[in-house]
């Protein structure tokens, strides 16, 4: 490992997962083509050509991020981690079959075929836009099976959505798109401060109201008791989205919150990346630094600490509030991922503006999760007409729709 690692001036240790591969080819190994796709069926990368099929090797072992996480001290960056930098996308490849220059807009894609000998080039080392990963979690699910998916997510909404999105509904126009997000290990210790309550004695009161009525009035008596907390925690392959578009914390314009809500993946099967994985899916290309998330992940890591001190907390049955929380990291291992979602769109106008409900599907698993536009006033005549008010916005709120105003 310690031949992949250089000290950055940082002080950052760098993971180098560059493939150097800067002629931009990526050819059949059997035959050399390089008209190559991947297969959801075969789960393979095929050759045209040939049809041999073939994948790269597993990105945890080959860039050796399967160490010790308790070992890890400082920060481990990988190469394709590194702050993006602002500044021109047009890359230019050297097409090593005939000479030729090919310009690529990398904000774009990470491929073009040469004009004079129609081989495929590919962006496939590390450029400092953000738009090469470390790795890349291929599709499992078809695209038919997450049409599927979809149809039924929007079939069991169907009573209470918008009118105008039913008629509209396609879910044909679902798209395949790999989605950036950083990968990371942490080594830490928590420490937790705060009071907790058991309840020693329960007893009723009987008090009269007016006249003839008396009503029943339940108290608890309890203990206080001060509490800590300390100990140390071991984080594996937590996820954060790093592109700005679909950034969870900006939801006025679309749901883009829904992201998160079909995680986890299973990101120890991620692979070497090899832009051949994209071929005939879309891809959004990284634009939020480590600084940008170093905070959001720091949340998350608090609150895994919170549950994993749940357990040792069940004796204070009125509950625990926490009042000084910290957690100290001793180390990180941050890499970069494209992770497969198969995303639909709608786009809906309204008298307040426009929004756009997104419904993403796993590309792995098949979780599915979304929004769909509901009618306000066809929620509320149908639940009068049933005389089951609260019925009917329980379970609006337990389908998990996003409520905008439509008719």
């Amino acid at each position: 490992m310690q031949d992949a690692i250089d000290e950055a001036t940082s002080g950052d240790r760098i993971i180098d997962t560059d493939r150097g591969k800067s002629h931009g080819l990526d050819k059949c190994p059997r035959c050399g083509s390089s008209d190559v796709h991947y297969r959801i069926e075969s789960r393979a990368l095929v050759c045209d050509y040939c049809r041999n099929e073939w994948n790269e090797d597993n990105a945890e072992k080959a860039f050796h991020l399967d160490t010790p996480i308790q070992e890890l001290r400082g920060d481990h960056i990988a190469s394709g981690a590194q702050d993006v930098q602002a500044g021109d996308s047009m890359v230019t490849i050297k097409c090593q079959g005939c000479g030729a220059e090919i310009v690529v807009k990398s904000d774009e894609t990470l491929q073009a075929r040469c004009h004079w000998c129609r081989q495929v080039l590919s962006i496939n080392h590390q450029i400092p836009n953000g738009a090469v990963p470390d790795a890349v979690l291929p599709f499992t699910l078809t695209r038919e099976q997450a049409v599927e998916q979809i149809k039924t997510f929007v079939d069991s909404r169907r009573t209470f959505a918008n009118r105008t999105f039913v008629k509209e509904f396609v879910p044909d126009n679902v798209k395949g798109v790999y989605m950036p997000y950083m990968v990371v290990d942490g080594n830490l210790h928590t420490d937790l401060r705060g009071t907790g309550e058991i309840t020693t004695r329960t007893y009723t009161v009987q008090r009269r109201v007016g006249k003839d009525q008396t009503v029943s009035e339940r108290y608890w008596d309890a203990s206080v008791h001060e509490l800590g907390r300390s100990f140390d925690v071991l984080v594996n392959d937590l996820t954060a989205g790093s592109s700005r578009q679909y950034d969870r914390t900006d939801s006025s314009a679309a749901t883009n919150y829904i992201l998160d809500a079909v995680q986890p993946y299973d990101t120890r099967e991620a692979l070497v990346f090899n832009p051949n994985y994209l071929s005939r899916f879309t891809s959004e290309r990284r634009d939020l630094d480590i600084d940008d998330l170093d905070e959001r992940v720091e949340d998350k890591f608090l609150t895994i600490a919170r549950e994993k001190a749940r357990p040792t907390i069940a004796q204070y049955d009125r509950g625990v509030r926490w009042e000084r929380e910290g957690v100290a990291i001793r180390g990180t291992r941050w890499i970069t991922m494209y992770v497969p979602v198969w995303l639909y769109s709608y786009y809906q106008q309204t008298s307040k503006g426009s929004y756009v409900h997104y419904i993403a599907v796993n590309g792995r698993t098949g979780k599915t999760m979304g929004s769909v536009p509901v009618s306000h006033p066809r929620i509320f005549s149908l639940a009068c007409a049933g005389g089951a008010v609260a019925t009917a916005a329980a379970a609006v709120v337990g389908w998990g729709v996003f409520l905008t105003q439509g008719f």
